[in-house]
């Protein structure tokens, strides 16, 4: 009976432990992604399309889905980027409301909000759903659906 006791004391002990180690991993994981998108948004605001472009898996699996379709891989990307915002009137100045940021796998979440930008040529906004991905040790966005509330 002691023995069945103190087995199950130490279970549930490295149990809590193991949820703790969890939510501190989460936790950390939160901020990283957050500090990826904080750097987007100042890349963008500069008028730096490839400096937002580090938030993005430079391969050419990464998926974008937008107004236009399906475009696939960075490069890509990047291309479509430039041709729609040419000049720094057009990029304005970038904000991301986050409003949710769930885990889908251990190294994988996905992240929806709302983007703002503030333009001389007319203000935007709209709704984008991305997932990132830890990559070697950095978290890249592989899959970006954004949508235009124009």
């Amino acid at each position: 009976m002691r023995l069945s006791l103190i087995i199950l004391c130490v279970i549930l002990s490295s149990c809590a432990h193991a949820q703790k180690k969890n939510q501190e991993n989460f936790a950390q994981d939160i901020i990283a992604i957050k500090k990826v998108m904080e750097e987007q948004q100042k890349a963008w605001s500069r008028h730096d399309l490839e400096g937002f472009m580090h938030g993005y898996w430079a391969n050419d699996s990464l998926k974008f889905y937008g107004q236009s379709g399906l475009t696939k891989g960075w490069h890509q990307t990047l291309a479509n980027y430039k041709k729609s915002y040419p000049k720094p009137e057009d990029t304005g100045v970038l904000n991301f409301d986050l409003l949710d940021i769930s885990q889908i796998t251990p190294g994988a979440y996905w992240v929806m909000g709302r983007y703002h930008l503030k333009r001389s040529v007319g203000d935007a906004q709209g709704s984008f759903l991305v997932i990132f991905k830890n990559m070697e040790g950095s978290w890249k966005i592989v899959a970006d659906m954004s949508a235009s509330d124009q």
